[in-house]
């Protein structure tokens, strides 16, 4: 019998990033993965910037802008007839070197594809973290622990595990979902797509420095979807409707106006979902990422918002795991995650929909005065349309806040998600100098920020006695941050509680954000 506390069944980003949080905070965990950990065809294109603040807190945030992407390539989204053909429209975000420092967060997004980004995260937890090539077959759960048996694939043994915890981290098929018979049901119909993976050495440089991070192909009937950069230098993905033609080469022909050479690597069929569970804990076992949502891609808030699921959901699980989590706790984070994955589905949904219903007439393609005319008017209906949204939408990855009997609600309804305080959202970023942020003082334990200049002394030690009475982690900052002269911010960097006082009950504020109270 192998145990360990936290079984985590799934060694994608997800199940990865829940790991590093959780041995952040010294819980022990496993996780299996079913693969051999190959990436053979990459999906995920850029790590969010919620996402990369989290990396930070990691560790890895560095780590990931230097995994290979070339810092002078151009991250624009084009609309083109073709690539090299007629452009169309164009979103200008420059470049990683060139683009301005962002005011909300210290940590832009930062494209890093799958293939680079699996490795990068499976080294940073470990192979005795990690163990590849084992597939969960079953498991049972009581009061005090889940036991579940697995299937070692590279010799057929068998291998039992013993945890307080599982969570399941394996996809949009989970095996985990499935067995706990928790409902899925689609909001969308399903959508066949494929994903044509190939090498073109030379494209970059025939393109020069107009060439766009993505181009959005509007090219009637068939061609309406994007052609990715991967890697920068040669390595790009085209998406395709399953009705296109089922030659790769010559899908790739089509969307590309230049005579260059391209090699096919692999041509990966994949249906679209918009499922969200309809619970995320079933007792001991919980569900994250794309086993709890899918999504569409529209937007890249798939692996972003399973990244934030990890983020949720460590710090609770070693808070029960530690003994100072009350009843309530482990509960809110289907209560706190669930509402932001049907948000971001709607929102991504919204933003394929913009995509499926453009009307591409057939003059587009002409070489005249009458297909410029027709580029024109299709230009300004793509600039109505509102799709800069769905590639610049900070207030998708900063602006949700959760509502839960572990946040301390303060009744506001307008507020600037960039720069206030508010119960429930994410504690600002505050430059302080040489690179550092506020955001650098969260992660451990909750941490109160004391921005007034004359703060309540005895008031403070007796809110500090407080956690310390319970076990629960706790630190103090004493620095002009914030408006709000108080504020509680939770491990996971969300505002437990704000105020202009200190409570006259210190106790009663402890035992609300550690769940105590339901």
């Amino acid at each position: 019998m192998n145990e360990t506390e936290v079984l985590i069944i799934g060694g994608g980003p997800v199940g990865l990033a829940l790991a590093l949080d959780l041995r952040s905070r010294g819980v022990s965990c496993l996780v299996l993965e079913t693969t051999d950990g190959r990436v053979r065809h990459p999906r995920v294109g850029t790590v969010g910037p919620r996402s990369m603040e989290l990396m930070r807190r990691w560790g890895l945030a560095e780590r990931i802008r230097k995994t290979g992407w070339p810092g002078d390539h151009s991250l624009d989204i084009a609309w083109v007839t073709a690539v090299g053909g007629h452009e169309i429209h164009r979103l200008g975000f420059g470049t990683t070197d060139t683009r301005p420092a962002l005011p909300y967060t210290p940590e832009p997004e930062q494209v890093c594809p799958q293939h680079w980004l699996l490795p990068l995260l499976a080294e940073a937890v470990g192979p005795e973290v990690l163990r590849r090539e084992c597939r969960l077959e079953s498991f049972v759960q009581d009061d005090d622990q889940v036991l579940a048996t697995v299937t070692d694939l590279a010799d057929g043994s068998r291998l039992d595990v013993g945890a307080r915890y599982l969570v399941g981290c394996d996809g949009a098929a989970s095996r985990v979902r499935t067995a706990l018979r928790i409902a899925a049901p689609p909001r969308r119909p399903t959508r066949v797509f494929r994903n044509v993976l190939f090498r073109a050495p030379r494209l970059r440089e025939q393109l020069g420095p107009d060439g766009a991070l993505v181009y959005f192909l509007t090219q009637p009937p068939d061609l309406r979807y994007p052609l990715r950069a991967m890697n920068g230098r040669d390595l790009y993905r085209l998406t395709v409707g399953h009705h296109t033609s089922a030659d790769p080469i010559r899908a790739i022909r089509s969307a590309i106006a230049l005579k260059t050479p391209v090699e096919v690597l692999s041509d990966n069929v994949w249906h679209l979902t918009h499922r969200v569970a309809e619970r995320y804990r079933h007792g001991r076992v919980l569900l994250a990422g794309d086993a709890a949502h899918t999504l569409s891609p529209s937007g890249g808030f798939g692996m972003n918002t399973g990244i934030a699921d990890a983020a949720d959901l460590g710090w609770k699980l070693a808070a029960e795991l530690t003994g100072w989590a009350g009843p309530a706790l482990l509960d809110s984070y289907e209560q706190e995650r669930r509402p932001v994955a049907e948000l971001s589905l709607t929102e991504a949904d919204g933003n394929l929909r913009r995509t499926l219903d453009r009307r591409l007439p057939t003059e587009i393609l002409l070489d005249t005065a009458q297909g410029a005319t027709a580029r024109t008017r299709l230009a300004r209906a793509i600039e109505r349309s509102g799709v800069r949204r769905e590639f610049e939408a900070p207030d998708m990855h900063f602006g949700y806040r959760y509502a839960s009997p572990v946040i301390v609600p303060d009744g506001r309804t307008a507020y600037d998600w960039c720069a206030d305080l508010v119960a429930g959202g994410r504690a600002p970023h505050v430059r302080l100098g040489y690179g550092a942020s506020s955001l650098d003082l969260f992660g451990h334990g909750f941490h109160l920020v004391a921005s007034d200049p004359r703060p309540d002394l005895p008031a403070l030690d007796a809110l500090a006695r407080a956690f310390g009475a319970r076990r629960v982690p706790f630190a103090l900052t004493r620095a002009p941050l914030y408006a709000s002269p108080y504020a509680l911010v939770r491990p996971d960097g969300h505002v437990a509680w704000h105020g202009a006082e200190l409570p006259a009950d210190p106790g009663a504020l402890v035992d609300t954000v550690r769940g105590e109270r339901r």
